[in-house]
């Protein structure tokens, strides 16, 4: 099986393109479930041993030590590495498709007021002290938070972008989820915050264009940003948060601006609008009432009417029988 395990890898970054932390989190998923049946075998697991009975074993085995959502994940890269199985001839069905996933909960995701995250764009320079010039390293953090916020970058996109990426208003995304690349805009803020940064990232000896490095120069990770938001928030009083945080903060306070969700889904490069409908935080009902404005979408749905709605609710859709 280890033959197959890395000819695996091997699939996923050529072929697939899949990104450096996709093709981590499959292998060790497998690894897994390898491991599973290592252990139940006594042997080295073969392909043999891929059948229905010893999969349900295995996810079996995961309930009680694993949330839902992370079962689902590793039934999903058990089902992507049966595939290729398939597909190279070594087994003859992929019975993991027979499988389902547990039902995860469904939580919205965490974000920030506007208050709290203008505290939090503050806080790397503010905390800095009245000192009479703010460390390149300050002027840094402040400008990925901004970019972030601003612009409703990933975490991995934002610690990506090169110094050819940054336009006067626009930011380039190369290779994002997916693969896919987009343009998004650049705020007023998030310029300001880069243009700081920017007339400070060579006192820090840069090695390559990578547009945020740290204090040797190199790009900075994703672990890196998130102790860098760690330690703003806790200077600025925020509730403890996350990287994504922000990209989930950019969607909601876009919404209550008056964006509507096709325009945010084109910003955070959504294929779906049902997953931008969970970063700005609306109902089906919400949805519902934004499709029924489509001129092609008929008069089965009609939205209520303002005054039927309770105070603070998102007025919900109606179905009209004909």
């Amino acid at each position: 099986m280890d033959e197959w395990v890395v000819r695996f890898r091997e699939h996923l970054e050529a072929e697939k393109r899949a990104s450096a932390h996709t093709v981590r989190a499959y292998l060790a998923n497998v690894e897994s479930l390898c491991g599973f049946i290592r252990e139940k075998r006594g042997r080295a697991p073969s392909a043999g041993d891929l059948d229905i009975i010893t999969l349900r074993s295995y996810l079996a085995s995961l309930f009680g030590k694993n949330e839902a959502v992370t079962i689902g994940r590793k039934l999903s890269a058990t089902r992507a590495f049966l595939r290729f199985l398939r597909r190279e001839r070594v087994i003859e069905e992929n019975v993991a498709m027979l499988l389902r996933p547990p039902k995860a909960k469904k939580t919205l995701p965490a974000f920030l007021s506007p208050e709290q995250a203008a505290a939090l764009m503050e806080a790397p320079v503010k905390s800095a002290g009245p000192r009479a010039k703010v460390p390149a390293e300050r002027l840094r953090d402040a400008a990925i938070f901004e970019v972030m916020y601003g612009s409703g970058l990933r975490v991995s996109e934002c610690v990506g972008l090169d110094l050819a990426d940054i336009g006067d208003d626009e930011l380039k995304v190369r290779r994002g989820k997916g693969q896919k690349d987009r343009v998004v805009p650049l705020g007023r803020k998030a310029r300001q915050a880069l243009d700081g940064w920017l007339a400070e990232r060579d006192t820090l000896r840069p090695r390559d264009r990578a547009l945020f490095i740290n204090a040797r120069g190199a790009r900075l990770t994703t672990r890196s940003v998130r102790r860098f938001l760690d330690r703003a928030a806790i200077e600025s009083g925020v509730p403890d948060t996350h990287p994504h945080a922000l990209r989930h903060s950019f969607a909601t306070h876009l919404l209550a601006s008056g964006a509507d969700l096709p325009a945010i889904q084109e910003l955070l490069g959504h294929a779906s609008l049902t997953t931008t409908a969970r970063y700005a935080h609306v109902d089906l009902g919400y949805l519902m009432k934004q499709y029924a404005k489509h001129p092609h979408a008929g008069e089965s749905m009609q939205p209520v009417s303002p005054e039927n709605k309770s105070d603070g609710e998102k007025p919900k859709s109606k179905r009209v029988k004909r």
